[in-house]
């Protein structure tokens, strides 16, 4: 089901270490990835220190944009289980001076649980 989760904007989980690998230009000292996930092209970063996203840009996606958000920033977050009749779960999270929470949603072989327990982790420190 993965070219159809990709279809449908679902989003997988990637392993952090080839993630780490493949950031090292990007990440601080210190830094670490904790939990990353593929979304079409795009990334979504947990590291020990912050959340990237990572927004791979036109039709060969050479341009690239990192948006970094320090977990201080993050004022609220909610998931939303997948259900029986759900193909996805849906995570929602809300940053300071913005309106509109970031929504991205995940295939229902993404443990949702798991993700919010990490960003809770650093949310709550």
């Amino acid at each position: 089901m993965g070219i159809f989760d990709a279809l449908l904007g679902n989003a997988r989980e990637l392993n952090a270490e080839d993630v780490e690998q493949e950031m090292d230009r990007i990440l601080t000292m210190g830094e670490q990835v904790e939990k990353a996930y593929k979304l079409m092209r795009d990334l979504f970063i947990f590291t020990n220190k912050r959340l990237i996203l990572v927004d791979k840009q036109g039709v060969t996606a050479k341009k690239v944009e990192y948006h970094s958000i320090p977990y201080r920033s993050i004022t609220h977050f909610s998931i939303e289980a997948a259900g029986h009749f759900d193909l996805e779960a849906e995570l929602f999270i809300w940053i300071k001076g913005q309106e509109m929470p970031i929504q991205k949603q995940f295939s229902r072989g993404v443990d949702i649980y798991q993700l919010q327990s990490v960003l809770a982790y650093y949310v709550l420190k």
